[in-house]
C-alpha cells in the first residue's frame, strides 16, 4: 500500500526537480542573450517561455504518450471485430445488446504532427468527443458506453482529429448484474468523493448509504483569510465539510439516516494504520477528538465512546456501519489507479473490516478521483465521454464498469459539486490566467459549472468503476 504512495512522491520531486533545473538553463540562456544581443530580447523570449510552459508543460505524465495501454480483460470477456466503414463502426457479425452493457473499444491512435501541440481526440456521433496526450502513439480504449442502440444500426461515427485510426478495432463488451438495484455502500474517504465519482451512481440506486470516513479539515488557507487563525479555519473547514457529507446527498433524494460522518483526520489515516491502537491529532485543527466532527449523525457509533481516531475504532465503526446496512455493493477507491493516502487506506480499512464479518458484500466497485500517472484524466472537457485511464501493469485484471448519466443528472451532479464547500473558493489568478492560454492555444473549453478543475473532470456523461466479484 505505502508503495504506491511512495512512487507518486518519488515521480513529483523528480518531475519538479527537472522542470526547476529545465527553468535555470532558461535563465541563464536569457541572460547571455541579453549580454550577447540586445537587452530587449530577453523580456520577449522571456514571455514566450513562459506561454510555452502554461500551455504545454505545466501538466505531467510519468509515462511516455507513445506507450501502449495494458489492459487484460477476463477470457470470457466477449470480444467483436469492428470495421471503420466511411467513418461508421461496423460490426463483423450479428450481435445482440440490451443497451446497458459496458462497451470498451480498443484502438491504435497515431498523433498527427498538430497532435503534438494540440490535444489529438476522437468524437463519436457528433456529441462525444473523447481526448487522449498530446503525442500519443499506441493503444488506447475508447468508451462506447451508451451508443449500444447506434453501433448495432450502423450509425455510429467516429472520426478523428489531430491524430489517425490504425490498425484493428477490438470491441469488448461487459455484461454486469444492475447493482443500482441492491443495496449499496459508497465510501468517500472525504466529503466531495462520493459525488466526485458515483453521484449519477447512487442517485440512481434504491437504496444508497453513504459513509465519508475524515473530515477534510486541513488546508484550510481560504478561511483563514477570513481573519482566523490556522487552527480555527481548520476547525470551521472540517464542520463544513462534515455537513456537506451530511446534507449534500440529499439533493440526490438520499434519505438522512443513510449519511454518515465518521470525522477521522485529514491525511492522518495512514498513521493510524502504521499503529492501529495509537491515537493521532489533526495536523492543523489542534483536535484530538473525532466527534466534534459527527454531530450531525443520527445515532451513535463505537468510536463515539472515547472519540480517539485509532484505526481499530475506524475498523469498528466500519464494521457497525456494515452490519447495519447490509450493503450487497460496495463502493470504494481504486488503488492499483488513486494513489491518495486516504484514498489507499480508505480502501484498505474497509477490506480488514470485512475479515471474518458476518455479512459479506457480493460485488466491490472501485474508482480513482486522483490519478497519480496524469494528473489532467480524465482529459477533454465537461460533458463528454471517459476513456480508460493510463495502465500498464498487466499482473492485474481490470475489469470496467460504466455508467451513463443523461444531461439533467449531469446538470445534478454539477449542483450537488457547487454545494460543496471545498470547491467553492476562486482558483489562483496564476490558474485563471493559465486557462485562457490554454483556451486559446490548445482550444480547451472551460467548464460551465464552475472553476474548480474537478467540474471538468467529474461531470462527464459517463461515470467510470472497476468491477470486482467480491463473494
Amino acid at each position: 500500500m505505502s508503495e504506491l504512495i511512495n512512487r507518486k512522491q518519488i515521480l513529483l520531486k523528480r518531475y519538479r526537480r527537472n522542470k526547476c533545473m529545465g527553468l535555470l538553463v532558461s535563465l541563464l540562456i536569457l541572460i547571455c542573450v541579453g549580454l550577447l544581443v540586445v537587452w530587449w530580447l530577453p523580456i520577449l523570449l522571456a514571455v514566450f517561455t513562459w506561454l510555452v510552459h502554461e500551455n504545454w508543460f505545466v501538466e505531467y505524465l510519468f509515462y511516455s504518450p507513445k506507450n501502449d495501454y495494458q489492459y487484460k480483460f477476463t477470457a470470457d470477456t466477449e470480444q467483436l471485430g469492428v470495421t471503420l466503414d466511411k467513418g461508421r463502426l461496423v460490426l463483423r457479425q450479428e450481435f445482440e445488446l440490451i443497451g446497458d452493457e459496458t462497451l470498451i473499444l480498443a484502438v491504435r491512435l497515431k498523433s498527427s504532427m498538430v497532435g503534438h501541440f494540440i490535444d489529438p481526440y476522437v468524437v463519436l456521433s457528433y456529441d462525444d468527443r473523447q481526448v487522449f496526450e498530446r503525442g500519443v502513439n499506441g493503444l488506447r480504449y475508447l468508451n462506447l458506453t451508451g451508443q449500444a442502440q447506434l453501433l448495432l444500426s450502423g450509425q455510429l461515427l467516429l472520426r478523428s482529429r489531430f491524430c489517425h485510426v490504425q490498425g484493428e478495432l477490438v470491441l469488448s463488451v461487459f455484461r454486469y448484474p444492475d447493482v443500482r438495484r441492491q443495496r449499496m455502500m459508497v465510501i468517500a474517504p472525504h466529503a466531495d468523493d462520493a459525488e466526485l465519482a458515483a453521484f449519477g451512481l447512487y442517485s440512481q440506486t434504491v437504496q444508497p448509504w453513504i459513509v465519508t470516513l475524515t473530515a477534510g479539515e486541513i488546508e484550510a488557507e481560504h478561511y483563514q483569510r477570513m481573519g482566523l487563525s490556522k487552527p480555527e479555519a481548520a476547525r470551521l473547514k472540517g464542520r463544513l465539510r462534515a455537513w456537506d457529507s451530511i446534507v449534500v446527498p440529499r439533493w440526490a433524494g438520499i434519505r438522512q439516516e443513510y449519511l454518515i460522518q465518521l470525522g477521522y483526520f485529514c491525511l492522518q489515516l495512514m498513521a493510524m494504520k502504521l499503529e492501529p491502537d495509537r491515537a493521532v491529532v489533526s495536523l492543523e485543527a489542534e483536535l484530538n477528538d473525532i466527534r466534534v466532527f459527527r454531530q450531525f449523525n443520527q445515532f451513535l457509533l463505537p468510536a463515539d465512546t472515547n472519540g480517539l481516531a485509532t484505526w481499530s475504532n475506524l475498523l469498528a465503526d466500519l464494521r457497525a456501519i456494515i452490519l447495519l446496512a447490509r450493503p450487497e455493493v460496495i463502493v470504494l477507491p481504486c488503488s492499483l489507479l488513486d494513489s491518495h493516502p486516504d484514498h489507499v487506506c480508505a480502501r484498505q480499512a474497509v477490506l480488514e473490516a470485512l475479515q471474518d464479518l458476518e455479512w459479506q458484500p457480493t460485488i466491490l466497485l472501485g474508482y480513482a478521483n486522483h490519478l497519480h500517472d496524469n494528473n489532467r484524466w480524465p482529459m477533454g472537457d465537461s460533458g463528454n465521454g471517459v476513456a480508460l485511464p493510463p495502465f500498464f501493469d498487466t499482473t492485474y485484471t481490470l475489469l470496467p464498469y460504466c455508467v451513463s448519466l443523461s444531461k439533467q443528472e449531469q446538470c445534478n451532479k454539477a449542483m450537488s459539486l457547487g454545494m460543496m464547500h471545498d470547491l467553492q473558493p476562486r482558483i489562483s489568478f496564476k490558474r485563471r490566467v493559465r486557462r485562457v492560454i490554454q483556451r486559446l492555444f490548445s482550444g480547451r473549453a472551460i467548464s460551465p459549472w464552475g472553476e474548480n478543475d474537478f467540474f471538468r473532470k467529474a461531470v462527464r456523461r459517463h461515470e467510470l468503476f472497476w468491477f470486482v466479484k467480491y463473494k
